[in-house]
């Protein structure tokens, strides 16, 4: 099986609603097997960003917010929207002072992933920040936040008991333990 070959034909694709940050497709398909078939497709216009601060005693800073999408309160690390041709490090930085007034001299991009690729294109990144400055934060009007200072080993715990349930700050939480830079230590 060559891995490079699209066992997917598109047969049409027309735009079933559209706003501001994500555009949903219809796709007349034909499948792996040769039939007939559709298909629905969210294409973000934005990229995903996750942010783990961490500052110089082994602490991270979560951020608190009602998720309207799920109708429940969410622990997350700072995240945020990035615009597709945007350089996701400038978009880190300034989505870190907005939710948290935290200002980091110190950036490491430590992965890149996809979050629901069966049915969307969104596509994401992860840093961590360190030698943290404390400034003003400047929320969104559509954010209503809550600031917690965890130790960043509590911060991990919570996405392995459930206390975490966002997949970004699950995976950029658990990349951060796996790299061993709960640790302390900074990799290239």
């Amino acid at each position: 099986m060559d891995e490079n070959h699209n066992p997917w034909k598109t047969k049409q694709t027309s735009v079933s609603y559209e706003n501001p940050w994500i555009r949903v497709e219809h796709h007349e398909v034909v499948n792996p097997a040769g039939n007939d078939g559709i298909y629905g497709l969210v294409r973000y216009k934005n990229h995903a960003i996750g942010i783990v601060p961490i500052d110089e005693d082994g602490y991270t800073y979560l951020v608190g917010q009602y998720r309207y999408a799920l109708g429940e309160y969410s622990w997350e690390i700072p995240e945020g929207g990035c615009p597709v041709g945007t350089d996701t490090l400038e978009t880190a930085q300034r989505e870190l002072k907005e939710e948290t007034g935290l200002v980091a001299d110190e950036w490491q991009r430590i992965m890149e992933f996809h979050l629901s690729n069966s049915v969307s294109d969104e596509w994401g990144v992860a840093y961590v920040a360190r030698r943290l400055h404390q400034q003003e934060a400047e929320p969104e009007d559509t954010e209503q936040l809550k600031l917690r200072r965890v130790p960043l080993s509590e911060a991990i715990d919570m996405t392995l008991d459930g206390r975490i349930k966002d997949a970004l700050s699950i995976l950029a939480l658990q990349r951060v333990r796996l790299l061993g830079l709960d640790k302390g230590n900074m990799t290239d």
